[in-house]
């Protein structure tokens, strides 16, 4: 329960500046501080909530008692899905509602002090240059560097995942020691997308299932180049619901 004692910032510098202390407390208390957080998030407990603080601290207590609150709340019961998942399952999971509820915190003072619409811009550009909690909870935040770095090599094979990284890439070529039927075949999967049956565009995103090899437009499978990064080996709707049903 955060009560405020700190001066509340209403300037984007301000607010920035409240988000990297807040956003510091909570990677603590996943990371370094984690045994100490673990042991605090008891599910015999009532619903807990996970605080970061602006002076780079965290705490573990329970939501705020006034309607609505001052500040939006963080995730509501975190403890309970402790001992149910594994321990790197739930601080991922931790994670994601902390970076959502450091977004909503920064944006409700925004809003409040009438940020416009370039302040709010500039505000979100110099949260997003920072890399999430999930990114480095999960480790994700170092491995997105290795990755920019080599796809900036012009690193597209097939065989690291089948991603188009990056606009204007083209469907897989075709293998010239194939037969004209497979060659049909494959050309045809290639040329259109494995969701909503339209033609391969030079200006969009695609990507390759690593299961079914059909291609797809990434809007259609909700996967963005950022995502792709993080993609080792990518399973299509389809193939994921069928290993799912096995």
């Amino acid at each position: 329960m955060e009560s405020i004692p700190h001066p509340i910032p209403r300037t984007v510098e301000e607010v920035f500046s409240d988000f990297k202390g807040r956003r510091a407390g909570l990677i603590k208390a996943l990371t370094t501080d984690v045994e100490k957080f673990y042991q605090q998030c008891d599910p015999e407990k009532e619903n807990l909530c996970l605080y970061g603080l602006p002076n780079e601290t965290w705490e573990v207590n329970l939501p705020v008692e006034e309607v609505p609150p001052e500040l939006p709340e963080p995730a509501l019961g975190i403890n309970f899905a402790r001992d149910g998942m594994q321990e790197k399952d739930w601080l991922s999971l931790v994670a994601v509602h902390s970076d959502s509820w450091l977004l909503a915190v920064s944006f409700y003072f925004g809003a409040r002090f009438g940020f416009g619409k370039n302040e709010r811009k500039r505000l979100f550009q110099m949260i997003n240059d920072l890399p999430t909690i999930f990114e480095v909870v999960t480790g994700s935040a170092k491995q997105s560097k290795d990755q920019s770095a080599a796809h900036n090599n012009g690193s597209k094979s097939k065989s690291s995942g089948k991603v188009a990284k990056g606009v204007k890439m083209s469907p897989p070529p075709k293998e010239e020691d194939e037969s004209g039927e497979e060659e049909e075949d494959d050309d045809e999967q290639g040329a259109t997308c494995g969701a909503c049956g339209d033609n391969y565009g030079t200006d969009e995103f695609w990507i390759c299932c690593d299961v079914c090899e059909r291609w797809f437009h990434g809007k259609c499978v909700k996967i963005t180049p950022a995502k792709a990064e993080h993609i080792k080996q990518y399973k299509c709707p389809s193939c994921s619901n069928k290993r799912a049903r096995v």
